[in-house]
């Protein structure tokens, strides 16, 4: 059995399991599954909208699909949650991939 499918098994008992999520989305980010990669990402966001690193790996897998303007806004999202939680390690990778990144006009 491949990893989404031993994740998705996960999910199927635990709907809102945080570590499934976030494995099935980093999975299909990982295989280019941009949008199906996104609608876990947003899922585990609506779900559980503390979980730091989902906002860090989305804004990846955006920007990495050229949609920087939406990659910022994960980011700034993200650096909110980090804020919140007190993950100094997350809020600072988040501010830098930000400082680096250039929104075309």
């Amino acid at each position: 059995m491949d990893k989404i499918a031993a994740l998705r098994e996960i999910l199927e008992q635990d709907p809102k399991n945080a570590f499934a999520r976030y494995g099935i989305a980093m999975e299909l980010a990982g295989q280019g599954q941009t949008a199906a990669a996104l609608a876990e990402f947003d899922q585990l966001l609506a779900d559980h909208p503390e979980y730091t690193a989902g906002y860090f790996m989305a804004a990846q897998t955006l920007a990495k699909a050229g949609r920087a303007a939406d990659a910022r806004q994960r980011l700034v999202d993200g650096i909110a949650c980090a804020r919140r939680t007190g993950n100094q390690h997350a809020l600072n990778e988040m501010q830098s991939m930000l400082d680096e990144m250039v929104i075309p006009e």
